[in-house]
């Protein structure tokens, strides 16, 4: 175990603070079990096992199997509607997925069925609290942290459910370039992210765990139906209660593109992927 300097920033607490909004207070989706099921029992209404994910997930798939062996048994933590889930499955010897969704996991239990996936099995739970029967030879989760409150509880659990392997997949900046722009030529304030993978990485360095860490470069390409549709939904993160529409259209208009006869922003942005032996340290 690593026990190197003293970090004099609390990256827990940052982490804390970046699931607040903007207006400085906690979502009610981060804390009501009862929400976070409505919007995934919602959300899944509209999705399809069939359906194609975003492009730039196959990058990241990729990244993520090469990490995994045919004789590995696998735990996936919040898998969602499985972006990474039935290839891991396809590639492991066993995968257990862990979500404290039940309608996400009846919908990946479909998938498995439609998929003919005889290794795959379930657990209702949530992450920080739930109590695994054994270890997994590779643990990961992608971009399902955003509820975690005690997660510096969540990375022990996670280190010391791994034999061979423990894996953080999260999604990056940087930001879409015209707030930037509007940020610093307009001053506008504006909905950043608020938090990121460095603070995970800082954490896990104050836990005594020292992590690989691989970017990935990604690009994401959003297809609107009409201007003004491109034009709303590229200028909301903006906070001024009232601000120069005509200025801000200017500079979001220099990223506009078209695809198929229809406005699109095409976005670079990042993914780093975390991943570590496990340490032997004792829960908090």
């Amino acid at each position: 175990m690593n026990h190197g300097v003293r970090f004099s920033m609390d990256f827990k607490t940052l982490w804390q603070e970046g699931m607040k909004n903007w207006e400085g207070n906690l979502p009610q989706r981060m804390t009501d079990d009862g929400l976070e099921e409505k919007f995934w029992n919602q959300f899944l209404q509209d999705k399809s096992i069939q359906d194609e994910p975003d492009s730039y997930i196959f990058t990241i798939c990729e990244e993520l199997l090469a990490l995994i062996s045919s004789e590995d048994e696998v735990l996936e933590i919040g898998p969602g509607w499985g972006n990474y889930t039935f290839a891991a499955a396809q590639k492991a010897k066993a995968l257990t997925c862990v979500d404290s969704s039940s309608s996400v996991l009846e919908y990946l239990a479909h998938g498995a069925q439609a998929k003919a996936l005889s290794n795959m099995s379930f657990i209702h739970a949530k992450w920080e609290e739930v109590s695994l029967h054994k270890s997994h030879d590779v643990v990961f989760g992608v971009n399902c942290y955003y509820r975690m409150h005690e997660i510096d509880q969540a990375l022990v659990h996670m280190n010391n459910a791994a034999r061979r392997l423990a894996v953080i997949g999260m999604t990056s900046g940087p930001e879409k370039p015209h707030y930037w722009e509007l940020h610093e030529t307009l001053g506008y304030r504006i909905r950043f992210a608020r938090r990121d993978y460095i603070y995970l990485t800082n954490l896990l360095y104050e836990l005594g765990i020292d992590v690989n860490c691989k970017i990935l470069e990604l690009q994401k390409t959003y297809v609107y139906d009409t201007e003004e549709n491109f034009i709303e939904q590229n200028l909301r993160a903006i906070m001024e209660p009232e601000y120069d529409r005509k200025k801000a259209e200017e500079i979001l208009r220099k990223y506009l593109v078209w695809v198929d006869g229809k406005p699109a922003y095409v976005h670079h942005f990042k993914a780093a992927l975390l991943y570590w032996k496990p340490e032997r340290i004792k829960g908090m």
